[in-house]
């Protein structure tokens, strides 16, 4: 069996206020090409398939772009095989699974031959056997990212005095359920075997930071036994591509670079064949472009706006954090704003400060003397409504002045 390993779609994602859906349908539609020219018989996406910050309509209209982009892959036989990440919406993909169940009731038996050309979502940990293309058949265990609701059970099982009790208690859960799973009498020990699972394994390389979640939050699982128990491990969760210790047991990384500590990744999906006997052969990364992410500071704009347009020309899709420095009287912020978003126009952060000799401008308790108080209050609200539309901030600026207007004809009373 052909197999293509990727995970952390983060589907409908945003980064600041830039929408990331189309990066990632890109990326998806990248994914659905390796897997045409590769002739890969099984697609396991190993969690986070869904932003948390999705909306409904934005799911629904994911599933329908998956249903357009693989409909061919589906359509010869070939099996998208997926399981929940921490990021998932758990109450959508249950929803989503148990429909999906209506039309293969088999789905929800531990151990069945499941047929091919169809998409399977485990929102719960379980293990089914695909046909094998060669004749036989391959077994794949799927591992949901650790949650309380899907790994303790009971009301006795969830209960636990602290943060570091339940993730001890969902360490130990995570382990003991593969180990129920591996002993129940449908599962078969020999063959091939594959391990999907969307977890933090003991010995990955995090990179510069988690992706949305902190070290103390997160669960790290043992992985010291899978070399022997599986013919190859598909991980996700960890957005850096590796292999830990053995080549089989790999994290195929995250298919966008999805904030700024991933800037420096390099994407890559994982295809492999899975032969009847033995661990898994001829392991390849393929690339995947992404986009870049990146973050810039602006010390002078006289000086510095010139280069910026002749060396990020074509940095129309970049998505950059700006850190603006100017001088009242010398540069117009707004002036440089604007032609910082014709430079980049999917920023996805900026911040400014102000670096006059003399000072701010407004600072409480003190007024610049050298300006009027409508020129004051005009500067001021100028740049408050910067972010605002222009017509707008025209409409507030118009009302200022008229009141500004009264004010000046009543001499201050």
């Amino acid at each position: 069996m052909r197999i293509l390993h990727t995970a952390d779609w983060h589907l409908n994602d945003r980064l600041g206020r830039i929408d990331r859906s189309d990066d990632l349908r890109a990326a998806v539609e990248r994914v659905a090409d390796h897997c045409r020219e590769q002739k890969v018989d099984t697609l396991v996406v190993a969690g986070d398939l869904f932003s948390e910050l999705a909306r409904p309509d934005a799911l629904r209209e994911s599933i329908r772009h998956w249903q357009e982009v693989f409909a061919d892959f589906l359509e010869r036989g070939g099996t998208i095989l997926t399981c929940t990440g921490n990021h998932d919406n758990e109450n959508f993909c249950q929803t989503l699974r148990s429909a999906m169940a209506l039309a293969a009731p088999t789905v929800d038996r531990l151990g069945e031959l499941v047929p091919p050309g169809r998409l399977y979502l485990a929102a719960e940990p379980t293990f089914l056997r695909l046909p094998d293309p060669a004749g036989g058949d391959v077994q794949f265990v799927l591992m949901p990212y650790p949650t309380p609701t899907r790994y303790l059970r009971g009301e006795g099982g969830q209960k636990y005095a602290n943060p570091d009790e339940k993730t001890r208690l969902l360490v130990t859960a995570f382990e003991n359920t593969i180990q129920e799973l591996r002993g129940h009498a449908k599962y078969r020990a020999g063959g091939p075997n594959v391990l999907v699972a969307h977890a933090n394994v003991f010995g990955a390389v995090v990179g510069e930071s988690l992706f949305r979640i902190t070290p103390q939050e997160d669960v790290v699982v043992s992985g010291e036994r899978f070399a022997d128990q599986f013919d190859y491990v598909a991980l996700g969760h960890i957005h850096k591509e590796q292999f830990l210790g053995h080549e089989h047991i790999r994290y195929s990384g995250s298919i966008e670079k999805m904030d700024l500590g991933e800037s420096r990744d390099v994407k890559s999906v994982t295809v492999f064949d899975l032969p009847q006997a033995g661990k898994a052969r001829d392991i390849t990364l393929l690339p995947m472009p992404s986009t870049p992410v990146y973050e810039l500071s602006i010390i002078d704009p006289t000086a510095d706006l010139p280069k910026l347009k002749e060396e990020y020309a074509g940095a129309e899709r970049d998505l950059v954090n700006l850190h603006i420095r100017y001088t009242a009287g010398e540069h117009n912020l707004e002036e440089v704003l604007r032609e910082l978003e014709a430079i980049f126009p999917r920023w996805y952060a900026r911040d400014w400060q102000e670096t006059s000799k003399v000072g701010p401008t407004l600072v409480t308790g003190e007024a610049d003397r050298s300006k009027s108080f409508g020129e004051t209050v005009r500067d001021y609200l100028s740049t408050e409504l910067m972010n605002h539309p222009d017509d707008e901030k025209a409409e507030l600026l118009k009302l200022a002045d008229e009141l500004i207007d009264s004010v000046s004809a009543s001499g201050g009373r």
